[in-house]
């Protein structure tokens, strides 16, 4: 929603961190939790919530495998995973220290993403969102637009020449047709509708001062050329719709509750970087 000053405002990594989560929870199927087992690699029974589990965090590997397939190919990669953690076990290679901390960061991202799932994501709802848009559209002033065609010449004396032939009743279409050197000549001049700061200010200020119907009486200058400028319309500039909305507006509101919790959670924890190189600027 562009025209939207809340959602312009939030920073790039506000929407970092809600990619994170929602690439791991928020954009994932709903979880078969019935623990019917599919498979078994020694005395260990998978079940089709793990196999579920699996295929969330393996999506982008398989996107390109046709869907018939890819539970099985979970699965098939699902019992590789087993057989050789358990291989790793039995080498010691669990007590390596670098394994150590991949296992804890493993564990910690999961805490996390399940944080954001079971607290932050449902606080985010369809009438919270529409309350919340219903609530910004009523503080947004609609923009002014005027539907404009222009003829644009090289010369003061050629544009001039065009206004008496207006005046003489000629069809501004049709002389823009024949005479406009620019790109909208062929189309009649036709610029469409456009609001404030879309045009140089010397066309945009000539336009916006016209009556619906009327054309410029002396040549409008710009860097481009000399212009004969008439407005068809002028209108209130649509808002935007509601449905066509909400999904931005529903990530705004995610990224705020996200945000929101990290900031409760690190108040509460309490948190020190104590490499001073480390430190982000805004920290320092």
């Amino acid at each position: 929603m562009t025209s939207h000053p809340s959602i312009r405002s939030f920073g790039m990594h506000l929407f970092a961190a809600t990619a994170i989560v929602t690439g791991a929870v928020f954009a994932a199927p709903a979880m078969a939790q019935e623990a019917k087992p599919v498979a078994k690699v020694g005395e260990v029974t998978i079940t089709e919530a793990d196999l579920d589990q699996a295929m969330i965090d393996m999506a982008q590997q398989f996107a390109q495998v046709p869907e018939a397939e890819r539970k099985a190919r979970a699965l098939d990669s699902l019992l590789d995973f087993h057989v050789l953690a358990a291989a790793a076990q039995n080498a010691g290679i669990d007590q390596d220290p670098e394994v150590k901390r991949r296992v804890e960061l493993l564990r910690v991202r999961a805490l996390h993403n399940g944080y954001f799932e079971k607290k932050v994501q449902g606080t985010v709802t369809e009438a919270g969102i529409k309350a919340r848009f219903d609530k910004e559209m009523a503080s947004v002033t609609p923009e002014k637009e005027v539907k404009a065609r222009h003829i644009l010449v090289k010369t003061e004396d050629e544009a001039k020449a065009i206004i008496k032939e207006l005046e003489g009743g000629a069809d501004f279409v049709e002389l823009a047709k024949k005479k406009s050197t620019g790109p909208s000549g062929p189309n009649g001049g036709d610029l469409g509708f456009f609001g404030a700061g879309r045009m140089v200010p010397a066309f945009e200020e000539a336009a916006f001062k016209l009556e619906k119907g009327g054309y410029t009486k002396e040549p409008v200058r710009t860097q481009f050329g000399f212009h004969v400028i008439k407005v068809d319309d002028s209108r209130d500039k649509p808002l935007p719709t509601y449905e066509a909305t909400k999904q931005q507006l529903r990530q705004v509101m995610l990224t705020e509750a996200y945000t929101k919790a990290i900031k409760e959670q690190r108040e509460k924890v309490g948190t020190e970087i104590l490499d001073e190189s480390l430190k982000l600027k805004k920290e320092k």
